[in-house]
């Protein structure tokens, strides 16, 4: 990779971006839209928003960037702009990580946001530290994105993109630990939550939420899902097509 054609690269998608009013408020304004129908919906439930608030901090910015990238890039696909880059001295990893770079500044954003909201207006409490709480938000975001480059490849319509809203979200969402412990789901489901790298970043969030110092199991979530990210963005520069069909 090419510093200089990355940040060039980075810029580009965030110009994009600021122009699109619309996608911003998506990212930016439904995870606070959102976290707040889960505070009111547990509003008389003294405790559960602790938990519950908690998780949704990684679970809707993972949902939301998934969903945009993988038809943002689908769109750079389908309109020839993709053959158009990748006629000139730009390679795929500087393509790829540029956009994850660039969203990743984005979710930064909508993290301090959901954040700040979940904790100053809805009185979120954990033992943690906000910071983490942050730093696992904006991983989760990125981890969306890197999984929506990949899965981009594999679509040809802006429809199949939103196909695999349940074929690859919906499951770690279940398996994850929301709505049971992992330890007390079937054999083979632990296995499949094993594997799946949103179950690592919310045992993360957990792990912040439950105590005061970082843990071991915290930091190892964490460097899971950090190479979870750099695997599926080095997945998808490798099947990312010079040519659209």
């Amino acid at each position: 990779m090419s510093p200089r054609i990355l940040f060039s690269t980075t810029r580009r998608v965030l110009t994009q971006l600021r122009h699109d009013k619309r996608t911003l408020a998506l990212v930016v304004l439904v995870p606070v839209v959102l976290l707040t129908l889960v505070y009111y919906l547990f509003e008389k439930q003294p405790g559960v928003f602790n938990e519950i608030g908690l998780i949704m901090l990684g679970l809707f910015p993972f949902a939301i960037m998934f969903l945009i990238t993988s038809i943002a890039m689908l769109r750079e696909r389908t309109s020839g702009t993709l053959e158009r880059l990748l006629t000139t001295p730009l390679n795929k990893p500087d393509l790829l990580f540029g956009y994850g770079l660039s969203f990743g500044l984005v979710a930064a954003v909508q993290a301090g946001v959901a954040t700040g909201l979940a904790y100053w207006a809805f009185n979120l409490s954990t033992a943690g530290t906000t910071g983490l709480v942050i730093v696992f938000a904006v991983a989760d975001a990125i981890l969306g994105v890197a999984l929506g480059l990949f899965f981009s490849a594999f679509a040809r319509t802006e429809f199949q993109a939103v196909q695999f809203m349940p074929l690859v979200v919906f499951p770690q969402i279940f398996l994850c630990g929301l709505f049971a412990p992992r330890d007390q789901m079937a054999g083979w489901m632990q296995a499949l939550s094993k594997v799946m790298p949103l179950t690592y970043a919310v045992q993360g969030l957990q792990e912040v939420g439950a105590h005061v110092d970082p843990t071991p199991l915290m930091w190892r979530d964490l460097i899971i899902v950090v190479g979870c990210i750099v695997l599926a963005l080095s997945f998808a520069a490798a099947t990312l097509r010079r040519r659209t069909d």
